[in-house]
């Protein structure tokens, strides 16, 4: 029997809103990809996924991320925040190849940069993903990606791990420098992005795969080859595998800052229409 699974990439606040209402919109139209046999997330995807797995509807998902947007704007309101200054980050990352893994000595530079970022603490990071942040058993169909900060070492959560869900996930979202390093078992972990904007060759032992990968137009040149990398892996075991990344409606609704909260219900609203569009063709591949 042919087996499918959901791979979802990270890209902060403006990624979970996206992939929330790509989800959404696929489901209306006939194309729910939430019943995978396996869920593989990634920073953003990881709490997608976790909410999918976890038995939360693609809709109510939606419903949650408009409320979600609408707390941002009360907040903007208040007093506009400063957007999170991805420059470190983004500085460490333009030095990596194109192609192959992330060189050892770069990941653990973004190991001391997670190490080192002035951010707010573990218990108020994890409290933020509602839902998932308290004691639940880790779905048996689920898992996330993260890193060690002092060794490099790539791991995967899940339901044969020692990880606590809200753990796993919000150490799958640790952007370095800006969300802080979470504590598992004595070990601190980082953004499970730090590999690979999806890891999606994890998938490799999967029938069907669709990939969902939050890449502006401007990521492109520094996201794509790395993504054909990871489903000729998957072709090459045998598999299919599917990419859906944002539609120019998408990518304008973005902006400029992928971690900018404030207009994420724009986002979901056009990654809703992005799904309605897109469900005969992922339909036809997935079902």
């Amino acid at each position: 029997m042919t087996t499918r699974a959901l791979v979802l990439g990270g890209g902060g606040p403006v990624g979970i809103a996206w992939e929330t209402g790509l989800i959404a919109g696929l489901a209306d139209s006939g194309a729910d990809v939430s019943h995978a046999d396996w869920i593989l997330g990634t920073s953003a995807g990881s709490v997608c996924g976790a909410l999918l797995a976890t038995g939360h509807t693609p809709r109510a998902m939606l419903h949650a991320e408009f409320a979600n947007a609408e707390r941002a704007k009360e907040a903007q309101a208040k007093g506009p925040g400063q957007a999170p200054d991805l420059m470190p980050l983004m500085g460490v990352m333009a030095r990596r190849p194109p192609q192959g893994e992330m060189p050892a000595e770069l990941m653990l530079e973004l190991g001391q940069l997670s190490l080192n970022g002035q951010t707010v603490s573990e218990e108020v990071f994890i409290a933020g993903f509602g839902p998932i942040a308290g004691e639940q058993p880790w779905p048996e169909r689920y898992a996330c990606t993260a890193i060690d900060t002092a060794t490099g070492e790539f791991v995967v959560w899940s339901s044969e791990t020692a990880a606590p869900l809200g753990r796993g996930v919000a150490s799958s979202c640790s952007v370095p420098a800006i969300f802080p390093a979470i504590t598992i078992d004595g070990r601190r972990y980082m953004d499970g992005g730090m590999r690979s904007g999806t890891n999606a060759d994890l998938a490799k032992d999967h029938g069907k795969v669709v990939i969902v990968a939050v890449m502006p137009p401007a990521f492109a040149p520094m996201m794509l080859p790395r993504l054909e990398a990871e489903m000729a892996v998957i072709r090459n075991h045998g598999g299919e595998a599917l990419l859906l990344v944002p539609d120019a409606a998408c990518g304008e609704a973005f902006g400029s800052n992928l971690m900018d909260s404030s207009n994420r219900e724009a986002v979901a609203r056009a990654g809703y229409a992005q799904g309605q569009a897109e469900a005969a063709r992922v339909g036809a591949f997935w079902n």
